[in-house]
């Protein structure tokens, strides 16, 4: 369902392994409402421009306070419980962390929307 990271540091996905593995967003209760909610989420954020949106797929840019441009990719998999996702910078090597922490702040964030 993700596209794969490549072999630098600066991307996770809830579908690697390893160092770049993350866990997927847990979905409670009803899949489409939980996944319009993170939409809401990710569309309030500033650091977050939405790029596309669909039932089951949300694409967007972050930016960092230097610029950079990270990019990712969430996927609703409601068979499963699972929000999938992928974050993953733009440019450049290691990313310091960024993409992980950020995706870790967002889960945060989707869990007290879901309660």
């Amino acid at each position: 369902m993700l596209p794969s990271c490549p072999a630098s540091p600066n991307c996770v996905s809830s579908q690697a392994t390893e160092s770049h593995r993350i866990e997927p967003f847990k979905v409670a209760g009803n899949a489409a409402l939980a996944f319009e909610k993170l939409r809401k989420l990710l569309a309030g954020r500033s650091d977050t421009t939405v790029i596309s949106t669909d039932g089951t797929t949300i694409r967007v840019e972050f930016r960092t306070l230097l610029g950079f441009v990270d990019d990712a990719l969430f996927v609703l998999d409601a068979a499963n419980g699972f929000i999938h996702v992928r974050s993953a910078a733009r440019l450049g090597y290691w990313d310091l962390g960024k993409n992980r922490s950020r995706m870790e702040e967002i889960r945060q964030a989707f869990e007290k929307v879901q309660e």
